[in-house]
């Protein structure tokens, strides 16, 4: 969001005795003694020099001396940015938020963009927050991220990078890196068997913990609880943002060595086919992204369809596709809801194979309708597909 401040002021004359005392807008109220904003934002334009130019001991100059905290989060920004060669930086002072605290510091709203070159065909962009102090040689920067806005993987402290030509993985210290280099580079060949089209190019971002996650994307506590990780946008959602996937490390580190294949697999296939943009029903995304992650797999339909056969047998066959908001994220049955999805996708690709499932997504995805696709590439009406999945739903060991 972009906010252009200024002061205008609006003659409005009227008939009568007023004509000669015109309305003057009331000017805006001024910024609160202690806070500096020109200040502020050179510091932030110096912020920038140094990341782009790698100069470490120039990022550390900004906050105030006795700060060695502060010196060494700045310090690591810059490490981070010529590692994963960070480019179209930029920072550009908002406003202050929430006036000057006792301690002399305040905290602003930054607009922040940033590219991970190679990777990010546009800059990702979001507000976040920086904390200022003036000190007598001007306006030290006292801290980064935080707050109620978002605070990015990169800017998080210190991170790992590994950089290859045609993966990415950025990971809060103290993390495997190796282990999560391995399994997104398991991702990459088993995402091309199926979408061949997809020119590899993923990035993957792994926040100290979960917490680290919701604040890297914006959500609020608890949203990304059940879930291992997360494809979307690095900033703010617009059309043409990157995508990155984004792990959440509560959830993650307690699957198994084939379910962390299964979940890289599936974000993977999310960023091929950039899902975010698809214009098709959720039960497809998600369905066509586990059938791409799981094709392989040797796996048995206890571990892989489980929580459905248990769902069938509580409460009956559905009697229709799932919809939306069967995807809540809070959900009792998530689990479920995507193991279902996923034998929407099996039972189409059995009718065909996969290379007309994929084209079925890839035509769902662009907008056209699901009964249109389904009768082209399948010869099926939507009845028909839900017919042959209740079927198979029943046939489930367990069900």
């Amino acid at each position: 969001m972009l906010v252009l401040v200024g002061v205008l002021t609006w003659v409005l004359v009227a008939p009568g005795d007023d004509e000669d005392e015109p309305y003057v807008a009331p000017v805006p109220t001024e910024t609160p003694a202690g806070i500096d904003p020109a200040g502020a934002a050179e510091a932030l334009q110096r912020l920038v020099s140094a990341l782009t130019g790698g100069e470490r001991t120039a990022a550390t100059e900004l906050a105030a001396p006795e700060d060695t905290t502060t010196a060494a989060r700045l310090g690591d920004l810059v490490d981070t940015a010529v590692a994963a060669r960070l480019t179209d930086v930029t920072l550009r002072y908002i406003d202050d938020d929430g006036g000057l605290a006792a301690d002399g510091t305040w905290a602003a709203v930054v607009d922040a963009t940033w590219a991970y070159a190679g990777f990010d065909p546009e800059p990702n962009a979001t507000e976040v927050s920086v904390r200022f102090r003036g000190t007598d040689d001007g306006v030290a920067i006292a801290g980064i991220g935080g707050g109620t806005l978002r605070t990015p993987v990169w800017m998080t402290g210190p991170v790992q990078v590994d950089r290859s030509s045609d993966l990415l993985v950025v990971a809060a210290s103290g993390t495997d890196l190796a282990a999560y280099v391995r399994l997104a580079r398991a991702a990459v060949p088993t995402v091309s068997s199926v979408v061949t089209s997809w020119r590899p190019r993923l990035v993957v971002e792994v926040p100290a913990d979960g917490a680290a996650l919701e604040a890297a994307l914006g959500v609020e506590p608890g949203y990304y609880g059940q879930i291992a990780a997360v494809t979307g946008a690095a900033g703010t959602v617009v059309p043409g943002a990157p995508v990155h996937v984004f792990v959440n490390p509560d959830v993650f580190s307690g699957l198994g060595r084939a379910g962390r294949e299964v979940v890289l697999a599936h974000e993977a296939t999310h960023v091929a086919t950039d899902a975010p943009s698809s214009e098709g029903p959720t039960w497809l995304t998600e369905g066509f992204a586990d059938y791409v992650a799981l094709r392989e797999t040797t796996l048995p339909l206890t571990r892989t369809a489980g929580q459905v056969a248990q769902q069938v047998r509580d409460d009956g066959l559905p009697q229709a596709l799932p919809t939306a908001a069967d995807f809540d994220t809070r959900g009792p049955h998530l689990g479920a809801v995507y193991e279902s999805s996923w034998l929407i996708s099996v039972t189409l690709a059995d009718r065909g194979d996969a290379a007309r499932l994929e084209d079925f997504y890839t035509a769902v995805s662009a907008g056209t309708p699901v009964d249109e696709a389904l009768r082209r590439d399948f010869d099926w009406s939507e009845a028909d597909l839900v017919r042959a999945w209740r079927a198979r739903l029943a046939a489930l060991p367990g069900a």
